[in-house]
């Protein structure tokens, strides 16, 4: 049975109860590192003379160092607590031992994880903390396997969400360049999975291509091409294809060239970060070509919705870059129904819409942890709900377990993973679509043995070439490296960790109907949603109050006193939550006006409410993340969760009180 005394050994604690193992652990390699200084050529005269500590110049800016750093010291302590478990706002908690001694001690050494020359002790630690991820949410991770898998960390979610973005078009557009370069120096032979040759195919269909398909596509037409030309037109064959790629000619020249097709659009739900529309902007797409699909009452992706818009798609003949399914959205942690995304991916190629399916699994991927064994297998879903009340629903678990099957997915180790900012990461179900975005830099990679290296080759030795950051630390891969080390990615290992949080989650889903009864004679409760992860929201109205402002403005009231207020010492909070509100035309009309009926909403506000006729377009909502690991800590028979409903009960009556 799953206690917390586990959990002891991992964090540094919501009081530092484990600060003697963090500062010897420091210390340790701090000298450690002091030791490796002085043994890089020993025999060197050191620039720095002992008697400089004796000048007036030297002590004076030391002397500055220090009031700084006190300074900064006492800044610092206007920091949100994140590390406590009265923290139940944002996605931030206690961090992991491992990751936090990993990150100051490899910060001392400075790589840059840009190439081998710069990071050569700690790219190879990053590319192994892709295979971790990958063989986490289930992508083919065995050296030597076909369609291996290949992932690295980014600077978070957005930068991979951009990456994943980026790679998509790159391999999505391919086609059309390599069958215009084919045509116009005669390579025929070349085939598509399908048997059409290569030549004969339209635009339309040449977009509309799995990504798989293109992988192996590439490989095909390059290899044909070696054994038909010469090595000068294999080459001039090969130019011909960059020079006619999107990447080269620019989105104006490329579709005036291709100008049968319309300009392609994205789908995301409607609970999508907004990195995505930020992403089409930087792309230079427009945000005009994202598309919002509504979500059900669960806030999970409506899949009819979905269907309709590729359909029109279909019969427009407008392409689609992508659908982006969400594996826990930053505002209420519901998980969309991938499988069945991927399943409508399959269903309408077979029809000629091709599209890729990336998964932003920034929040919600590390749980996959607690549904895969030590081999990587699916736990199956009887054995994982042992642990839980309700988790995980098959829904739930339908969605975790088809990750495998999505092209490329987004994990922030520096959500649910535990370990400090800044720590992304994106992860390819194929390695082979890293071949078309390789970018050379002379000063950085050297060409000619570039050239000579097979693709891991490359891989490994110049990472920078193949993603959009040219600069990134070590020290974040470090964090991530030695946790998975310590605690590995499976149910027995970071899974147990995760598995609390969970159940923290049952709890407090499980105390709201008893909280709600206790304070029936004020207020009204509702949860929006049943939670999908370790999110939880609820909305309140007072009683008597049929107006949807009212509510919003009373739910902003209570709030104002579990938020962070930078003119108050954070000391005078007991607890710090967070809020996001359901927007008029983000939520079904049907699933709004059981929310706002039970809130004890007037019907003519209800029925106005998705039609802008109500007094406000939104519904306040309070939002609690719980992932703290102490949330379940009981101190005379009281945890955390409990402590909270109760100051939430003085709060809400308070307010009640002065509305008099």
């Amino acid at each position: 049975m799953d206690t917390l005394d586990e959990l002891h050994p991992y964090f540094i604690g919501a009081y530092a109860e484990n600060a003697d193992v963090l500062e010897s652990l420091i210390v340790e390699f701090l000298r450690d590192h002091v030791y490796w200084r002085r043994n890089f050529h020993p025999e060197n005269t050191p620039p720095v003379p002992t008697s400089a500590a004796y000048r007036a110049d030297y002590i004076e800016v030391l002397s500055t160092l220090k009031r700084e750093l006190f300074q900064l010291s006492a800044d610092l302590k206007r920091s949100v607590p994140f590390f406590s478990p009265r923290y139940v706002g944002h996605m931030a908690s206690d961090l992991l031992l491992p990751g936090v001694i990993a990150k100051i001690v490899t910060t001392l050494y400075n790589p840059n994880n840009v190439s081998e020359e710069a990071s050569p002790a700690t790219l190879a630690k990053e590319l192994e903390v892709g295979m971790q991820l990958a063989k986490m949410v289930g992508y083919e991770t065995e050296s030597g396997a076909p369609g291996r898998a290949w992932g690295h960390l980014t600077s978070g979610g957005t930068v991979a969400n951009y990456q994943g973005l980026r790679n998509i078009c790159a391999l999505g557009f391919y086609p059309l360049a390599l069958a215009h370069a084919a045509r116009e120096l005669g390579l025929d032979g070349v085939t598509l999975d399908d048997g059409r040759a290569l030549t004969e195919v339209d635009d339309w269909a040449l977009v509309n291509l799995r990504l798989s398909e293109i992988v192996s596509l590439r490989e095909r037409a390059l290899a044909r091409a070696c054994e038909v030309f010469d090595r000068a037109s294999a080459l001039a064959f090969m130019e011909r294809v960059e020079s006619g790629r999107l990447e080269k000619m620019g989105l104006i020249d490329f579709f005036a060239r291709h100008d049968s097709l319309r300009s392609p659009c994205l789908m995301v739900p409607s609970t999508a970060h907004y990195s995505w529309e930020k992403s089409l902007k930087l792309l230079g797409w427009g945000a005009a070509g994202l598309i919002e699909i509504p979500v059900d009452a669960n806030m999970r992706m409506d899949c009819a919705a979905l269907e309709e818009s590729l359909e029109r798609c279909l019969e427009q003949k407008r392409p689609v870059l992508a659908v982006i399914g969400v594996l826990g959205n930053t505002e209420f942690g519901s998980i969309d129904p991938i499988d069945r995304i991927i399943d409508a991916r399959d269903r309408f190629a077979a029809r000629g819409l091709g599209f890729a399916v990336h998964v932003d699994a920034a929040w919600g991927g590390y749980l996959a942890t607690m549904f895969r064994d030590e081999d990587g297998e699916m736990v199956p879903r009887n054995v994982l709900k042992k642990h839980f009340h309700y988790f995980p629903s098959q829904s739930v678990y339908d969605a975790v377990e088809a990750l495998a099957e999505a092209e490329s997915i987004t994990i922030d180790p520096h959500k649910l993973g535990y370990i400090p900012y800044a720590a992304g990461a994106y992860i390819a179900r194929e390695r082979g679509m890293i071949d078309f975005i390789g970018q050379a830099a002379a000063y950085v990679f050297d060409v000619e043995e570039s050239a000579r290296m097979d693709r891991d080759e490359r891989l490994s030795r110049h990472l920078g070439q193949y993603i959009i950051e040219g600069s990134k630390p070590g020290a974040s891969v470090a964090a991530a490296y030695v946790t998975h080390r310590v605690l590995p990615l499976h149910e027995g290992g970071f899974g147990k960790i995760l598995r609390h949080t969970i159940k923290s989650c049952e709890y407090f889903f499980d105390a709201l109907s008893g909280f709600a009864e206790r304070v029936s004679d004020v207020a009204h409760i509702a949860m929006p949603m049943e939670p999908d992860t370790n999110l939880v929201c609820l909305a309140i109205n007072p009683v008597g109050n049929g107006a949807l402002s009212e509510l919003n403005r009373f739910g902003r009231a209570v709030f104002a006193s579990l938020s962070v207020d930078v003119q108050r010492p954070i000391q005078q909070r007991d607890f710090i939550a967070s809020y996001t509100s359901l927007l008029a035309g983000r939520v079904t009309r049907a699933h709004a006006a059981r929310l706002l009926a039970k809130l004890g909403i007037d019907d003519a506000e209800i029925q106005g409410f998705s039609s802008g006729a109500a007094s406000s377009d939104h519904i306040y909502v309070l939002r609690h993340t719980l992932m703290n690991p102490w949330l379940m800590f009981a101190e005379d028979g009281v945890n955390y969760i409990d402590r909270y409903l109760d100051v939430l009960e003085r709060l809400i009556r308070e307010q009640c009180a002065s509305r008099l």
